[in-house]
């Protein structure tokens, strides 16, 4: 099935590893032209870039504090002078970290809202400008399921991440009459590069325990997720707006 993404400009934040490294080589397969942007992991998204390369397209990795609105206009300004307007974004970035609120203070909290809340907004606020003027454009946010249904031990993690419902659901309101869409994915636990972090794949007790509270009795795999994400910036999906699509193995159903 053709998705119609051959030659649109697809920004991806976060995607110097992981699932928005993922996410991003699943656009480039599909004709895309695509910007890498990372923090840190500058080795992991020039390869993503020159991989993408590497499949007849353009690309691109990008470096950038979206956590600062200057640079993260620059980021977009940077994305378009090198590989054109912005089509699609995906806000991929976040940061989260697993931690019982009442150990927690507000120098933990920080890091965890200044990028993924407030740098979702900034990136998003620069594209989406452009995005107005032209008439066109998509939006697809990445979020855990822990902010669309709630997980102790990641209070802070799912009070950044449910941001992205509001986000999302309003500005598919706001910016529906300049022809721009916003839907997200709500992921559960996905098996990605930085898995050990969050779960503890050394520990099998405690893995079994996480597999058994999802009914496809598996965890998520990085290649689960770029289909729906694809999916929903196709202008096959040109009537949907607004939506959180789970994709969790149907860990949460509601």
């Amino acid at each position: 099935m053709d998705l119609g993404l051959a030659g649109q400009v697809v920004l991806v934040t976060g995607a110097g590893q992981g699932i928005g490294r993922h996410i991003g080589l699943a656009f480039a397969t599909e004709g895309a032209h695509v910007a890498f942007h990372y923090h840190s992991s500058a080795e992991g998204a020039e390869a993503a870039a020159k991989e993408a390369e590497g499949l007849g397209v353009r690309s691109l990795a990008v470096q950038g504090d979206i956590s600062d609105a200057g640079a993260a206009r620059d980021l977009v300004a940077a994305v378009e002078d090198g590989l054109g307007p912005v089509d699609v974004l995906v806000n991929n970035a976040a940061v989260g970290t697993r931690q019982r609120f009442l150990e927690s203070t507000p120098d933990d909290w920080r890091p965890q809202l200044d990028v993924t809340v407030f740098g979702m907004l900034a990136v998003s606020h620069a594209a989406l400008t452009g995005m107005a003027e032209r008439g066109r454009g998509v939006v697809v946010g990445i979020m855990g399921d822990s902010g669309r249904v709630g997980e102790s031990g990641l209070t802070v993690t799912a009070t950044a991440r449910a941001a992205m419902m509001g986000f999302t659901r309003s500005i598919a309101k706001e910016m529906a009459r300049f022809g721009i869409r916003a839907n997200a994915v709500s992921l559960g636990l996905v098996e990605s590069e930085r898995f050990d972090a969050h779960a503890g794949r050394t520990d099998p007790e405690r893995l079994a325990k996480l597999t058994a509270a999802y009914p496809l009795r598996r965890l998520g795999r990085p290649d689960d997720v770029p289909p729906v994400v694809l999916l929903l910036a196709s202008p096959l999906t040109s009537w949907v707006t607004g939506q959180v699509l789970s994709v969790n193995g149907g860990y949460a159903m509601v």
